[in-house]
């Protein structure tokens, strides 16, 4: 199975400030955040890997490789950070004015960033990182060594955000609900949810632990007897997760298109800052608080030290968390400092995290292979005349690398096309809890066999995907995987394609296509079929297509 690292115990206090109820209100009441978004998402621009941008006049917008190791100039902070921090660019610039510093941030999900620093490639290109919570990083004695000087800079808990009808139809006071009082109402068929991916996102991982620290009972660390205790009412709860992403802004887009999904598990902030109407509901019996500590590499130069304690002490003064919790909806961490007015400062019990690594990868393992919807993938792959040669060999090494991360019980296609899919060659496998080797060995050895031929039929393909996925809805999370070199030259065109998917039933417009642009294939003609079915583009021109690939499991 994949990576599986996760966080740990955390010194926390017993009670923190954590609002109740917060009604979401128009955009247009939130001027000032959503200039703060705009630039935070012309920072992050859609890519199939890690994106690294910097702060500096000048330099708003620039992304770099993920393989740019350029030293530091002096005044430059290397910073790997948490993804859902690329809210922070007013700050940062607001930073760089007042201190010097400029943060060259490569944004990353929380557990690759966790990886980075145990292996040691983090501080061959990194001078600190800046994730979420560093729960991850304590359960690692690996990692104890590598980092140094924590400080905390803001918090925002795990939230529920709910729509307004939704929550009037279940007739409840936001103050007072609790985590047992939400797993009743999913296990009645009365309440669905979205929420990230536990293993690529920080805000899932505190989610999943929130959900079994709520209704276990648990009074400290998670022990593996509370998982095991929790699990029947685990099981019950998520089979109210219609939506997965691998980032909390893909998730808030999807859930817009989505009138079957009631509410959002995420962050405060985000979900303040989601698009739309929500009640933000703080459970009353606990929640798991991110608290973002800026942490220095213990082998980052002298230079990179001193860059990194004028950046943290300017963003511990008043006038930087007044900016912080206006702009991003996240909590003060210096005391005197009063939290955004629409943060509600109503107390909260601080849930316990896993008691251990073994604990949290279990909790992991569960959610993957038991606890959650299986997943349903159809791997639509261009393997034309053009892909012939290194460009082949590249789609079979990262098919033969992504074998290993199918989870119990998900159904794979690989849908091979030249100027038709050929069907001789189309093959379903279901990953078998019981020898789950014999379907990801099948697919390593037919992806082994997979030869260039023809010419590019992106559209007829996709169309033949979502005709094999078959009008019947089922219990899983279903998606398409397009990944082509190049433009469409044969069978249907974009007209063709966009008439055959709005007439399909409503269900099956909910499945989206998550294409990858690689070698010449066309940015706008992807771009496109992502838009219309509610996916999303991976670039795997700026990186590999491993990474493409792997990314896009968050979303599956």
């Amino acid at each position: 199975m994949s990576l599986r690292t996760s966080p740990r115990t955390s010194p926390r206090t017993a009670l923190r400030t954590s609002p109740r109820t917060t009604p979401r209100r128009s955009p247009r009441a939130l001027p000032r955040l959503l200039a703060g978004l705009a630039l935070a998402l012309t920072l992050t621009a859609t890519a199939g890997a890690c994106s690294t941008v910097d702060n500096s006049v000048g330099g708003t917008g620039e992304q770099f490789d993920k393989t740019d190791t350029r030293p530091a100039e002096p005044g430059t902070l290397r910073v790997l950070a948490s993804s859902e921090l690329a809210d922070m660019a007013l700050v940062l610039e607001d930073a760089r004015r007042a201190t010097g510093v400029t943060v060259r941030a490569t944004y990353a999900g929380t557990l690759d960033a966790v990886e980075q620093i145990a292996s040691g490639r983090a501080e061959k290109e990194y001078d600190a990182v800046w994730l979420s919570s560093n729960d991850y990083l304590r359960l690692r004695p690996d990692t104890s060594a590598r980092i140094t000087n924590e400080t905390p800079v803001m918090t925002s808990p795990v939230a529920l955000g709910i729509r307004p009808a939704a929550l009037a139809r279940l007739g409840w006071d936001p103050g007072k609900v609790t985590w047992s009082q939400l797993h009743r109402a999913v296990a009645a068929g009365e309440l669905t949810y979205g929420m990230t991916d536990p293993k690529r996102s920080n805000s899932g991982f505190s989610a999943l632990v929130s959900v079994a620290s709520g209704l276990s009972g648990a009074q400290s660390a998670l022990r593996d007897e509370d998982v095991r205790k929790a699990t029947p009412k685990l099981r019950e709860f998520f089979t109210g997760q219609k939506l997965t992403s691998g980032s909390s802004g893909w998730l808030a887009t999807a859930y817009g298109r989505r009138t079957d999904v009631d509410a959002l598990v995420n962050y405060e902030s985000v979900l303040l800052s989601t698009p739309g109407e929500l009640t933000v509901i703080r459970p009353a019996d606990g929640v798991v608080t991110a608290d973002y500590p800026l942490t220095l590499l213990t082998a980052a130069p002298a230079a990179a030290k001193d860059s990194a304690q004028r950046l943290t002490t300017y963003l511990r003064t008043p006038e930087a968390q007044r900016r912080i919790t206006a702009t991003t909806l996240r909590r003060p961490v210096v005391a005197g400092v009063d939290p955004s007015p629409r943060l509600d400062r109503g107390l909260r019990r601080e849930l316990p995290f896993p008691g251990s690594r073994s604990v949290a990868d279990g909790l992991l393992d569960a959610y993957d292979n038991t606890l959650r919807r299986p997943s349903r993938t159809v791997y639509v792959l261009d393997t034309s005349g053009s892909m012939g040669g290194e460009r082949l060999d590249r789609l079979k090494a990262a098919l033969t690398e992504l074998t290993a991360d199918f989870r119990d019980r998900e159904e794979v296609t690989l849908m091979p096309f030249g100027s038709a899919v050929k069907t001789g060659e189309v093959r379903t496998y279901t990953v078998d809890p019981e020898d789950p080797g014999k379907a990801r060995d099948a697919i390593r050895a037919d992806a082994g066999k997979l030869t260039a031929s023809g010419g590019t039929a992106i559209y007829s393909s996709v169309t033949e995907a979502y005709r094999s996925l078959g009008a019947s809805p089922r219990d899983t999370f279903t998606s398409v995987v397009l990944m082509t070199d190049g433009e469409n030259t044969d069978g249907a065109g974009a007209p063709d394609f966009d008439t055959f998917f709005r007439g399909l039933p409503a269900e099956q417009q909910r499945t989206p296509v998550f294409p990858i642009l690689f070698g010449d294939s066309d940015r706008t003609e992807l771009a496109h079929i992502a838009d219309l079915t509610g996916g999303k583009l991976f670039d795997a021109t700026k990186g590999s297509l491993n990474g493409a690939f792997e990314e896009i499991r968050g979303y599956q």
